[in-house]
């Protein structure tokens, strides 16, 4: 029998290795810019041609590559970073294993130009599917230029189950501003086709922060800082009024190095327990300093799970360090004395008797000398009323004097009226009785799925009716809501929103549906932009994002007194309903509890 065991060609090797490294164009762009970060840059510009997919540029001013080091650095396993196996535990950059550049050359065609600063000339080298196609010197700025075209142009099946450019370029976004986040020193600029959408110069790091993020965020912001000899901990934490349900704006960084850490998120929330409703989430920006002796970076090919190895000491830092920050900036509720005007206390003198406080009257008050009366009707006042009582009808006179009823009366009075239908409980459920018991309703989770299925039927029918504001509402987007704007801005104006550009991410909204005109338009915006979804094939879940992101902020509130008539029309339409059982979050909206179960609780 013969051998079947042997080695794979490098060409395939590499597209395999590509497998882990390269997922996407996104992935391309934080390989190269962490190279870039690395060689000490301090401007990092980034373009990329239809979300990465024909086209991606990242070009720095850093100190550039010899031509022996550019013609090496594609080989696998080439690294300036280490040179043993114990400089796996003492890390301090970014690129260290040696497959970024050779895993993007055998998935596209690369093309680099690079200088260092006492050479001449540069180097241009061109690369396509791992194979070096020409290299020759060439006139370039100091640094180091890359662009990386036709990514996967020869693996078809990894092309074809690329997203669409909007998800592709999110991700995108996404990779750049965890990067940007990290290194607030440093230029960074990102042009979509041509047009910019990241200009961000040094600055400190919440100015950073706020440049990435939205002006709207700089007014949430606590910081955090604490050192202690396990752990630097330093950043910033939301306010619990910026709490949301899904929040995106949660990030960890250990050793400028962006990770993922589900055990540390709870550490943050925990601090945030009764200060903000359950299921929802703060924004943070945490950056942790620790021994690089102490993590292991070298877990997960896109290094962005690592682990600790005083996981437990650091969780309790981070908890603590969180609840500093909300105590010492007077987060929680507490009592505001007037400063200003407080009266003097005395200083204690033990020698110093105490003097009872004197009660002064005035002994000749008499209330019935016209004298001291005061605000008393007159006569002729007291005449003008009786007169005008008695042309009052008796219904009304009944309304003023209440005169106590018989028995036989009351009885009467109650066969009479007729009793109301349904009855409302703590301003939260309506009781109704049905042929089988009493019926509970949940008036909010029933009114969000009428709302709801109502909202689907204009969406489907694009016949939604727009209410103008006599006062536009302003709403700052970030980059990545902007981009995700263009797929769901059809949609919102079925439903009958109206949307202006003003530029600069600024955009006012000229008219809203009638059910949301006395809705936080901004706060409604921002959170249907963390429930949708732009996947492909997507454009059914983004109605439904839309429909239920409109139904829980128009749906009847907790607490709101409903009138006889408003809770029968509520249960009429929600017999209407496809579905109603369950809300479209999920929530139970009615119980029936039976005839034989009331009996049972009254024996």
């Amino acid at each position: 029998m013969s051998d079947i065991v042997h080695l794979l060609p490098d060409s395939v090797a590499n597209q395999i290795a590509a497998g882990e490294v390269i997922q996407r164009p996104a992935s391309v762009i934080k390989e190269l810019m962490e190279n870039a970060v690395d060689a000490g840059a301090t401007t990092i510009n980034v373009l990329v041609v239809d979300a990465g997919r024909t086209q991606i540029q990242v070009i720095d001013n850093g100190k550039g590559m010899s031509e022996t080091d550019a013609r090496l650095s594609f080989e696998r396993h080439a690294t300036s970073k280490i040179q043993k196996a114990d400089d796996l535990f003492a890390l301090q950059t970014m690129g260290f294993r040696g497959e970024a550049l050779a895993s993007i050359a055998a998935v596209a065609q690369v093309e680099l130009k690079t200088r260092q600063e006492e050479d001449e000339l540069g180097t241009h080298l061109k690369i396509a599917g791992s194979k070096f196609m020409s290299q020759e010197p060439c006139s370039c700025p100091v640094g180091a230029n890359f662009k990386v075209e036709n990514i996967f142009y020869n693996v078809p099946a990894r092309r074809k189950f690329l997203k669409t450019n909007s998800t592709e370029l999110n991700n995108i976004l996404v990779a750049f501003e965890r990067i940007a986040l990290v290194y607030p020193h440093i230029n960074f600029t990102l042009h979509s086709n041509g047009s910019e959408l990241y200009n961000l110069k040094a600055a400190p790091l919440r100015q950073r922060i706020v440049d990435v993020m939205g002006k709207k965020i700089n007014q949430d912001l606590l910081p955090v800082n604490v050192k202690t000899t396990i752990c630097e901990i330093t950043g910033f934490v939301g306010k619990p009024e910026s709490a949301r349900k899904k929040c995106p704006s949660q990030y960890f960084f250990v050793n400028e190095r962006y990770m993922k850490h589900p055990y540390f998120h709870k550490a943050v929330l925990s601090a945030f327990e009764r200060l903000v409703p359950i299921g929802e989430q703060i924004p943070y920006f945490i950056y942790l300093k620790v021994a690089p002796q102490d993590i292991d970076v070298n877990i997960h090919p896109t290094k962005t799970e690592i682990k600790f190895e005083n996981e437990q000491a650091i969780w309790q830092i981070l908890s603590s360090a969180v609840k500093e920050s909300i105590g010492v900036f007077n987060v929680s509720t507490n009592l505001d004395f007037d400063t200003t005007n407080r009266p003097d206390i005395p200083v204690f003198d033990a020698n110093r008797q105490a003097t009872p406080p004197q009660v002064r009257t005035n002994p000749q008050y008499n209330p019935f000398n016209s004298k001291t009366q005061r605000n008393q009707p007159s006569t002729s006042q007291w005449n003008a009323m009786l007169e005008e009582l008695n042309r009052t009808p008796r219904t009304e006179q009944q309304q003023i004097f209440q005169p106590e009823l018989t028995a036989q009366e009351k009885n009467q009075a109650l066969i009479e009226d007729k009793a109301p239908s349904h009855y409302q409980y703590k301003g939260k459920y309506i009781l109704t009785a049905v042929k089988s018991g009493l019926m509970i309703i949940n008036q909010h989770e029933a009114h969000e799925r009428v709302l709801f299925e109502q909202y689907m039927q204009q969406l489907d029918n694009k016949k939604g009716t727009a209410h103008k504001l006599l006062f536009p509402e302003m709403v700052q987007l970030t980059y990545k809501e902007i981009n995700l704007l263009d797929t769901i801005l059809p949609e919102l104006e079925n439903i009958g929103f109206e949307l202006a550009d003003l530029g600069q991410g600024n955009y006012a909204v000229n008219a809203v549906p009638p059910e949301m005109e006395n809705a936080n338009i901004s706060d409604f915006i921002h959170t249907l932009f963390d429930n949708v979804t732009t996947d492909e094939n997507a454009l059914p879940q983004i109605k439904k994002s839309i429909a239920l992101s409109m139904a829980q902020k128009a749906a009847i509130p907790v607490g709101q007194i409903l009138q006889n008539e408003e809770m029968d029309d509520l249960i009429n339409r929600l017999f209407t309903c496809e579905n109603i059982n369950y809300s479209p979050s999920g929530k139970r909206i009615l119980t029936i509890l039976s005839q034989n179960d009331i009996d049972s609780l009254l024996r």
